[in-house]
């Protein structure tokens, strides 16, 4: 991509997951930024997030103008070429890395000096963001990465917390290591807190986990959480401690908008850690770029279906759920549309 002057940029606008943290980080040592704001993919794609020239954006879609743009989704990138632009000419940087972390880092690193401990963080970010482990004891292990991680996916008691706590930890990992940013006191009670939230999380998985009535090895295990008319707080992958025999899970649920709950469908699949390396071909981000919902990586993916009525929504999420799981199945050879 093409480079810009450094001066000028106001603001880092970033997704609010340990990678963008880690991007915002490294943005504002580099940039001397200390506003930093937090948005979710779909805020910026639905362009409820103003972003002007002066704005930094990492880990989001592209907006419609930004100053400097770092991402590492393919799917992302597959949406500038469709609105017809040319990543070659977006200042910033677009690159097929693990993590947002990694494509910010190594386009800085060429341009000014970068403290020392950035490149551990951008390690655990490669690992974490791309839940790139060898299994699920790697998983679990506990690691400076994996305590923050968890400390910021702790519930927040109010909106200020909501942000606050994450622009904080911005600012902490960029003046300090990540051993001595995990072992904080702060970072601690939240990680502590995390963790209790996590059991209250497997009742939750055990009460809504179900399988196909011919999955009778319990090969995919379904998670749907339409029924809800409130908006579940789980983590799909702690499903694998029930039901370690299986392949996958496939998470369905309804977005909410303003605590309302809408047609929207969202649906999410991972693999499970122990599996993928027995599961040749198995492509999840490839499967939702596949049926033109959304994008992610070799273990993880998910996208979002639109629907009319509610009555579209059932007809729909079954639809897609069956294509899921035939592209699953039957993984095609040819390349996805879109791609050389």
């Amino acid at each position: 991509m093409a480079t810009n002057d450094q001066s000028g940029y106001n603001r880092i606008v970033t997704h609010y997951d340990f990678d963008g943290v880690i991007s915002a980080a490294i943005c504002s040592h580099a940039l001397r930024i200390d506003n930093i704001h937090f948005a979710a993919p779909r805020m910026i794609a639905e362009a409820k997030v103003s972003i002007s020239g002066q704005d930094v954006v990492c880990d989001l879609p592209y907006p419609m103008e930004c100053g400097l743009w770092f991402d590492h989704h393919e799917g992302n990138a597959e949406e500038v070429t469709f609105r017809g632009l040319d990543l070659a000419q977006i200042t910033g940087r677009f690159a097929l890395k693990d993590s947002c972390a990694r494509v910010v880092y190594e386009y800085f690193e060429e341009q000014v000096p970068l403290l020392p401990h950035f490149a551990e963080m951008v390690n655990e970010a490669d690992v974490i963001d791309s839940f790139r482990y060898t299994g699920i004891e790697d998983w679990r292990r506990e690691t400076p990465g994996k305590v923050i991680d968890g400390a910021l996916k702790s519930r927040l008691r109010t909106d200020d917390q909501r942000w606050d706590v994450p622009r904080r930890f911005v600012f902490l990992l960029r003046d300090n290591p990540l051993e001595a940013v995990a072992s904080s006191v702060e970072v601690r009670e939240q990680y502590l807190r995390f963790q209790g939230e996590e059991q209250a999380m497997l009742v939750l998985l055990e009460q809504n986990i179900g399988f196909l009535s011919d999955d009778h090895d319990r090969r995919m295990m379904i998670l749907d959480l339409t029924r809800h008319n409130r908006q579940p707080r789980l983590l799909k992958q702690l499903a694998f401690l029930l039901h370690p025999q299986s392949e996958g899970i496939i998470e369905i649920r309804n977005l909410f908008q303003s605590g309302t709950k809408t047609n929207t469908l969202s649906f999410s699949m991972s693999l499970n850690l122990n599996m993928k390396t027995v599961q040749p071909g198995k492509n999840v981000g490839d499967i939702m770029r596949r049926l033109n919902i959304g994008s992610g990586h070799t273990g993880a993916g998910s996208g979002i279906i639109h629907c009319a009525s509610k009555q579209d929504m059932l007809k729909r999420k079954d639809q897609i759920l069956g294509q899921i799981l035939r592209l699953y199945d039957h993984p095609p050879i040819s390349p996805p549309a879109g791609t050389d």
